[in-house]
């Protein structure tokens, strides 16, 4: 069975910057940890954003600035990107909170999603993958996403079970 772990935006800007939020800093760890048990590929996502960023559609209904490649911002938090570098995991740069271009977990069998956050790219993500590989089991670990707020977070866990997205 060909397995993937995904690490859904794990940045410093959701971490610690420009949009900090205590609950991503407490998964931190847990995730490093988890992705070092993890029997199967690593793939971590990267929220990437010009500076125009304010200007577009998303910027308009969020409208902080954060995540501009290149940054400091931008960059993996370090504890997850070490685990990444050691494992020989995957970058994926995505535009929005929903990547849609998942070929690269194309012939995968099973797919458990962690990170950031819950309730806007773990959802979206979790939904865009259960429609496009409606075979494949998605998996979400809920004690490894961390939402905007934990009520967020819930609803959003809730979400993804009503669609066949498996919590664990």
């Amino acid at each position: 069975m060909k397995k993937a772990l995904v690490i859904i935006d794990m940045q410093n800007d959701f971490v610690d910057g420009a949009l900090a939020n205590p609950m991503a800093q407490a998964i931190v760890t847990p995730i490093a940890e988890y992705m070092k048990a993890f029997d199967g590929d690593l793939i971590a996502t990267r929220d990437t954003h010009a500076e125009t960023y304010l200007a577009s559609s998303e910027g308009k209904y969020l409208p902080v600035v954060h995540c501009v490649h290149g940054t400091h911002g931008w960059e993996i938090v370090p504890e997850i990107m070490q685990v990444l570098t050691e494992q020989n995991g995957k970058l994926i740069d995505k535009p929005t909170f929903g990547n849609l271009n998942w070929e690269c977990l194309q012939g995968y069998d099973e797919v458990t999603l962690v990170g950031t956050c819950t309730d806007i790219c773990v959802v979206s993500n979790a939904l865009i993958l259960k429609a496009q590989y409606p075979d494949m089991v998605v998996k979400v670990k809920g004690d490894l996403c961390a939402g905007t707020t934990k009520e967020n977070h819930e609803s959003a866990l809730a979400v993804m079970a009503c669609c066949q997205v498996e919590r664990i």
